[in-house]
């Protein structure tokens, strides 16, 4: 299979879709990978270490989008790549389709195979291919947070562990799956008073048994959310429900009522964000103010940390991409449910439920592309 890796595009997006390891590994077993131009200059790889595993080197994105069988990226594409994607081409990338609805209607025009990385499952009921990129956020959503809370930064002025005799910044965690525990990791290692809220007692029980009493643990309801917003100095947004929109656990009137030069930084902007008061930013310009809170929704956190981020995820995806190409698409899905799950839209046809929902598409079980 000829395997296409094109420079990402997107604001300050400095990962790559595949390391020159994952391409030798490819390279081994028969496949041609062609890589764009400095698509690895983020994470300190030049052309000719993908030259040297095996790899062959495109001048341009259209080469790569007009050869390759498979594209390997790893955000969205943008809207001048969902203009050369083709009919039958497989697009393995992050996607995000519930709050994309612009995306949502070029990938159906283009009539290409998009296998999202986010609606991946694990036998474990995990997202595999999501969970090192949370990992990532969830840790950086802590530093990202302690220093937009400095004043310099517009901040209240609150260092997030304190000194001896005056109090820490309270830190809230909606949502303790890979982002809140990550998220908790780090918080509670820089001497915060860490709260997270879940809806789930296991998860709960997991977080106080792993991170032990220092962790304050809390079910979620609306009193809960109500109670601890209110004398927050962090929140972060960690929530997630599979291939769907974000629930808007953080209102309008919640952020009405916190601390002024508090902070919110909203993990789940991906989905749509977890807050009525979100909306995408970029690493160029992170975050903008409602009602006196600091807002930080990058939309591509981990692209801050590229060279960390880009290796996390080829080992995750790797595997997944050495299927793929050795079976083909359809023959990969039929013998894996879990990848097929990954299946968002084909042929013209969205195939991921929660999407269908959330944008009004008709729904076609993924099954119907492998008859």
């Amino acid at each position: 299979m000829l395997i296409g890796v094109p420079k990402e595009i997107k604001v300050r997006e400095y990962r790559v879709g595949l390391t020159p390891t994952s391409v030798r590994e490819l390279a081994a077993l028969g496949h041609e990978v062609l890589v764009e131009q400095g698509a690895g200059a983020g994470i300190g790889m030049e052309d000719a270490d993908y030259e040297r595993a095996g790899g062959s080197i495109a001048a341009g994105a259209g080469e790569i989008f007009g050869r390759a069988d498979m594209i390997v990226k790893v955000k969205e594409p943008q809207a001048v790549e969902r203009q050369m994607l083709r009919p039958g081409q497989v697009l393995f990338t992050y996607l995000h389709l519930a709050p994309d609805p612009e995306q949502t209607a070029d990938l159906i025009r283009s009539g290409a195979v998009c296998i999202a990385y986010e609606t991946v499952t694990s036998s474990a009921g995990g997202l595999p291919l999501l969970a090192p990129m949370s990992e990532v956020a969830g840790r950086m959503s802590v530093q990202a947070g302690a220093y937009f809370l400095e004043k310099a930064h517009g901040g209240h002025g609150v260092l997030l562990g304190g000194v001896p005799g005056v109090d820490p910044a309270k830190v809230v965690v909606l949502g303790g799956g890979v982002v809140g525990t990550h998220a908790v990791h780090i918080a509670l290692g820089m001497g915060a008073d860490v709260w997270v809220i879940d809806r789930s007692v296991d998860v709960l029980r997991r977080l106080w048994s792993h991170f032990g009493r220092p962790l304050n643990t809390v079910y979620s309801t609306r009193d809960a959310i109500d109670r601890h917003l209110r004398d927050a100095d962090l929140v972060i947004g960690g929530v997630l429900i599979p291939g769907a929109e974000a629930p808007k656990l953080i209102t309008r009137e919640h952020v009405r009522m916190m601390r002024a030069g508090s902070v919110i930084v909203d993990v789940a902007i991906d989905q749509g964000g977890c807050a009525e008061t979100s909306r995408p930013t970029t690493h160029d310009d992170p975050t903008y103010v409602v009602d006196g809170i600091i807002h930080y929704c990058v939309a591509n956190m981990p692209g801050g940390v590229p060279k960390t981020s880009t290796h996390a995820l080829n080992n995750a995806t790797l595997p997944f991409v050495t299927v793929l190409a050795e079976k083909g698409w359809r023959r990969a899905l039929a013998e894996d449910r879990h990848l097929k799950n990954g299946l968002n839209v084909w042929d013209g046809k969205v195939t991921c439920e929660p999407v269908a929902e959330a944008l009004g598409y008709e729904y076609v079980p993924a099954d119907a592309a492998l008859q």
